[in-house]
């Protein structure tokens, strides 16, 4: 899919993606997606960071509770509650593809 510019990969192609690469079937792949995203959201609940070296770290970020404004009204000021947030840090190998 192209966004504003943007090419996108779903998940449908991602899986297709796998499927063509390892020549595991697309029912392998989705499998195998599924179960590596379960992977990473079990361990990050459990406040662990998950990391593939080379590729990147899959971490947690806690962020605290601060005062924010609305938007549709930025008069308002609003209390904005403390969050958990997923964040994902590139690996050294990631990086020097990109350039």
């Amino acid at each position: 899919l192209i966004f504003y510019g943007i090419i996108t990969m779903t998940k449908s192609d991602l899986i297709d993606a796998l499927a063509a690469d390892t020549g595991l079937t697309k029912a392998d792949s989705d499998r195998f997606l599924k179960s590596f995203t379960a992977t990473v959201e079990k361990t990050l609940k459990s406040g662990d960071s998950l990391t593939l070296i080379g590729f990147g770290t899959f971490s947690v970020s806690n962020r605290a509770a601060r005062v924010g404004r609305n938007p549709q009204n930025p008069s308002q000021v609003i209390q904005i509650k403390a969050s958990k947030s997923a964040k994902f840090k590139a690996g050294s190998k990631l990086k020097a593809a990109l350039n």
